[in-house]
């Protein structure tokens, strides 16, 4: 299916990106899952490109662009190939808290590290009990004359690593389960501390960390906005939160079915090459179906995003529907590999390993629907 979001600029950046990538990420792709994160260099090399926090002002070194899809061509181009290398947690959902929460002090302070690669960006909402209940977390901020006190702890935070700046979600008010701040702790902070760089079924290069605030001293100037209004911030980008993943999830699914389509035109048996087979064909036919039904809904909810209209429930239906597409299709791409599928040595193996967290990071397959199916007003406070 030919795709027709994006027009002649977007496509010079993707070569652009493409050419990047061929010389400063996927060389090293062996040797970052084996260091189990990605290299700072990269990260300092991709902002040299211009490629960090485009959206940011031209003082702190961005190129003030606003246009969501050239995020998208990072995610496709980069994506499939790294995926360790989480560039849409650093531009697309941590960055907007800066660009649209912070005071312009704040965004003084922190924005020219982020945009040139010298600052990474994470954000600690999960804690080991709570998942997908931000009104659950446990960690807690006490307010003091001059400054915060963070105690608590966080689990699964990407970037968790290499991170300069962490925007941590705590409870303000103990008696008030949506009374959440956000709070900007920089690397150094006393009684902060990483444990763990988390081993994982997939993403190894991925660096998901624990995290441990104890009696973390965090000054009034690094407080996101109101320290009982967090909770509203972070509502605010999930919608773009979940299209970046969608595109992600499509990318590596479109990934896993090239690499399969070479394969099954070279690999051969009872004298002729298995993909000249019906069950070939028919397995083909049907991911390609899938495929191009996930890009169409992608595309859909990016036009929406770039006129302001994407709403919560058309990103969790674009987050659940790549999601469970990419699944399928790295699923039937590995089986039609036969015995060199569950080889690490090929490509699909990595891609399937990594697949897994995609239904499960970012929100669940389960919460989408939930979030879908209130929309529909299913809902059991509009149906008593």
């Amino acid at each position: 299916m030919k795709r027709t979001l994006y027009d002649e600029e977007h496509e010079i950046f993707r070569k652009t990106v493409r050419a990047w990538a061929e010389r400063n990420v996927y060389p090293h792709a062996d040797s970052w899952r084996e260091a189990g994160c990605v290299s700072r260099e990269v990260w300092k090399s991709a902002g040299a490109e211009g490629f960090l926090c485009m959206f940011a002002d031209e003082k702190y070194g961005g190129l003030g662009l606003q246009d969501f899809r050239y995020d998208m061509v990072l995610a496709e181009e980069i994506g499939p190939r790294e995926p360790g290398f989480f560039l849409g947690l650093h531009n697309r959902i941590v960055g907007p808290y800066l660009q649209h929460a912070a005071s312009e002090a704040q965004r003084d302070r922190y924005m020219p590290g982020v945009v040139s690669g010298d600052t990474i960006l994470a954000i600690a909402m999960t804690e080991p009990g709570t998942g997908s209940d931000l009104a659950g977390i446990a960690t807690r901020a006490v307010e003091m004359e001059d400054h915060w006190v963070l105690n608590g702890s966080k689990t699964y935070i990407s970037n968790g690593f290499l991170a300069g700046l962490v925007l941590v979600a705590a409870r303000t008010n103990p008696a008030a389960s949506h009374e959440i701040g956000l709070f900007l702790v920089e690397d150094g902070m006393e009684g902060f501390a990483r444990g763990r760089n988390l081993k994982k079924l997939g993403l190894e290069s991925q660096d998901t960390a624990e995290l441990f605030f104890d009696n973390v001293k965090v000054p009034k100037d690094n407080v996101l906005g109101d320290p009982r209004g967090g909770f509203r911030i972070m509502m605010m980008n999930l919608a773009e939160e979940r299209l970046i993943g969608a595109v992600g999830f499509a990318a590596r699914a479109e990934r896993a079915f090239d690499v399969t389509m070479e394969y099954i035109q070279e690999r051969r048996a009872f004298g002729r090459p298995i993909g000249t087979f019906q069950n070939s064909r028919f397995k083909m036919a049907s991911l390609r179906t899938e495929l191009d039904a996930a890009w169409a809904l992608t595309d859909h909810c990016a036009r929406e995003h770039l006129a302001g209209r994407l709403s919560a429930e058309m990103a969790a239906e674009a987050k659940l529907f790549t999601s469970e597409v990419e699944g399928r299709v790295v699923d039937e791409c590995l089986q039609l590999h036969g015995g060199a599928g569950y080889m690490d040595e090929y490509e699909i193996s990595r891609l399937y390993r990594d697949a897994r967290i995609s239904r499960i990071y970012a929100g669940t397959s389960e919460i989408m629907r939930e979030i879908i199916g209130r929309g529909l007003g299913l809902d059991e406070r509009n149906l008593n």
